[in-house]
């Protein structure tokens, strides 16, 4: 019987700001207020940290291991013959856990960067996306599905032009898409094309994610917090903008994957879900106030000859690179 995902989870991507020790301190925080969920992945270089909290926590009973949803992914640099399970069971030793109930293709190309990089950095090996290339990678997380080290398997940042091409030859079939989603990068129809498709729809930089990478920020981009219209909700509560964003994710269908260091954030942030939702009018305002300001644009990914951060995405919806 497959385990239910809880509404909210904890994400684990310390950026540029926190150490792995100050992100393992924290998700034991989190775990003690009551988060299930814990988003986490081998390149945010903290997994092993966390797979001590869970082992304490295991311990000293305060959670059991059937309390728990973890969520982990393939990174970019183990797209090869027989890396993803390489990688997954690096992982599960790293977590302390015989399973992960979600794998993810963390990209869905095997171009990757060396760690606290620029946004002017460029692998010489990066290339587009390939479906067969894409499909080799697949069909060994459906072996991870089946021999059960993988309860459920997903994707992330993923497009629609992509999915029309991959999900036809998928024999599992991904049961969530990771991808960003906020008021000011609301992604209506890529949301929705994942909800007629059957897959949950978890969303990170839920509210803004002021703590992202130097290299994905740019003058342009739009603070969620900030935006008048969350500020306008936020009056209308007596609460804090970051719970507003919260708020509407879950209300819209989305599983937010906030993160923070602090304690009264960690709490506030679980807490907020449970108390006086949004109104139809508010959910509307900020449906009609989505600026498409996308945050983590992912420079670092292109390939030689790409225009800008923009190819990765296929906004003219097509596969970018093809006929490039």
């Amino acid at each position: 019987m497959k385990k239910n995902i809880p509404p909210i989870g904890f994400g684990t991507f310390g950026s540029d700001k926190y150490k792995p020790e100050d992100v393992s301190k924290a998700a034991m925080t989190a775990i003690k207020a009551g988060y299930r969920l814990f988003d986490c992945a081998r390149v945010y270089g903290n997994e092993s940290e966390i797979g001590k909290v869970f082992k304490k926590a295991f311990d000293e009973g305060l959670v059991n291991r059937d309390d728990i949803f973890v969520i982990s992914k393939l990174w970019n640099d183990k797209h090869g013959d027989g890396e993803v399970m390489e990688s997954c069971k690096k992982s599960l030793e790293d977590l302390n856990l015989d399973y992960v109930d979600l794998y993810l293709v963390h990209w869905p190309f095997p171009n990757y960067h060396a760690p606290g990089c620029d946004a002017n950095a460029r692998n010489a090996n990066s290339r587009p996306f390939f479906t067969d290339e894409f499909m080799k990678v697949w069909r060994q997380m459906e072996q991870l599905y089946d021999m059960g080290l993988a309860k459920q398997i997903g994707m992330s940042n993923m497009t629609i032009p992509k999915f029309e091409q991959v999900l036809p030859k998928c024999r599992i079939k991904p049961f969530a898409h990771e991808m960003e989603i906020h008021p000011a990068f609301q992604q209506q129809e890529l949301f929705e094309y994942c909800i007629r498709h059957n897959m949950k729809v978890i969303g990170y930089c839920p509210i803004g994610s002021p703590n992202r990478p130097e290299r994905d920020k740019t003058d342009e981009d739009v603070a969620d917090t900030r935006m008048a219209e969350i500020l306008e909700v936020a009056n209308n509560h007596g609460i804090h903008p970051a719970s507003v964003c919260l708020k509407w994710a879950a209300q819209r269908g989305v599983i937010p994957i906030p993160m923070s260091c602090n304690e009264k954030n960690i709490v506030s942030n679980l807490e907020c879900l449970a108390q006086n939702p949004l109104s139809d009018d508010e959910m509307e305002l900020i449906k009609n106030s989505d600026k498409n300001c996308r945050l983590v644009k992912g420079h670092v990914f292109l390939w030689e000859g790409a225009s800008d951060w923009r190819a990765l995405w296929d906004e003219n919806g097509k596969i970018s690179g093809w006929n490039d």
